[in-house]
Parts: structure tokens; sequence; C-alpha cells
């Protein structure tokens, strides 16, 4: 990526975020009222969560650009391999990740190494047709595991069709860390 197309990016970015914010606010807003009824409240509902995606998928969009142009500058802060295994198991459902180990201490970008954390077990599962996976926090490190064949591209951003995984991994190596594959078992490896 070009640094002018990485601005470009980052600013359809910026541009991007006020439509959105008043899509969401005004959805909310209806939300709030009380005034919908079933049906509406539903299709609301539905608006507001959209926009959230929306909202994650140009974050995502704009740390890639960042990364890419050689402005990402992560504000690391102190957290816990477990905690973003258990964090991640929250967001996609705790019967879908089994957790284990005693986790660790690592330094990372709070946000977005949490998001990374989760795109990259979401699409082991999604791209595996996995129904659960184990994720392992030992250390500094996370095994998510199976890993399957078909997904092992997608999952290490190498075979592009999922932008969260993709992301992921930049975010992980911008920050002084690494995902690797040793047979079904993605290791992923924070700064600590």
């Amino acid at each position: 990526m070009t640094e002018d197309f990485a601005r470009l990016v980052s600013l359809a970015c910026h541009d991007l975020r006020t439509p959105l914010a008043t899509v969401f606010g005004f959805a909310r807003t209806l939300a709030r009222t009380g005034t919908l009824d079933e049906t509406g409240s539903h299709y609301v509902g539905m608006i507001e969560s959209a926009s959230q995606q929306l909202d994650e998928l140009i974050q995502e969009l704009s740390v890639a650009a960042r990364i890419e142009a050689g402005r990402y500058q992560p504000a690391v802060a102190d957290s816990d391999t477990l905690v973003l295994a258990g964090g991640a198991a929250e967001r996609l459902g705790p019967e879908r990740i089994e957790v284990s180990g005693p986790g660790g201490h690592v330094r990372v970008e709070l946000v977005t190494t949490d998001r990374a954390t989760s795109a990259l077990i979401q699409c082991a599962l999604r791209h595996g047709g996995l129904e659960q996976v184990s994720v392992a926090a030992d250390g500094a490190t996370l095994r998510i595991s199976p890993i399957t064949p078909a997904s092992a591209p997608v999952v290490l951003g190498q075979d592009l069709r999922d932008l969260g995984a993709a992301v992921a991994v930049r975010v992980i190596e911008a920050q002084g860390g690494s995902v690797s594959l040793d047979g079904e078992t993605l290791t992923v490896s924070l700064p600590a």
C-alpha cells in the first residue's frame, strides 16, 4: 500500500464515522423513546447492531492503513493473556471457546489487541467450520486450536478472505509480536 493510498483509506474512515454516528445515534434515540411496536423495536435494534459492526470495520481499516503507512504508534499498557482470551470468549460465546492456562503479563495496545485476539479466534471458528476452539493462555503466548488446513492461510492473513484476521496479524506484528502455525495450533506471541 502506498503512502497516498493509506492516507486515502484513513481519510475515508474518518469521513465515514460522522454519518455512521448519526445513524447509530438516531437508532438509539428511537429505541429509547418506547413508542415503537415490537417489529419497529426489532428493526431499530438491527440498525444499532449493524452500526456497531460498521464502526468496528472502519476501525479495522483505519488501523491497517496506519500500519501500512508506518504511522501506527500503539499506546501500550499492561494486560494478561488470560484476560484477552476471556474477553474473546465473552464476546464470541463461552460455549464456543474453551479457555485454559495461567495466563501471563503482556504490554500491548489494549483495544486493538483485544479485537485482534477475538478476530483470530472468530476466523478459526468461521473458516474452519468449527463449533468450538481451545485457547491456552500461557505466559505471553496464546495457543488457538484446532486450525484446519483450509482455514490456516485465512487465519494467518495470507489468504485475504477475513478482514479481522488480516488486520489482527498486522496489529500483533506491528507491536513486536508474532503469529505462526505449528500443525493445528496457531501460536500468538505477544510482547511482555
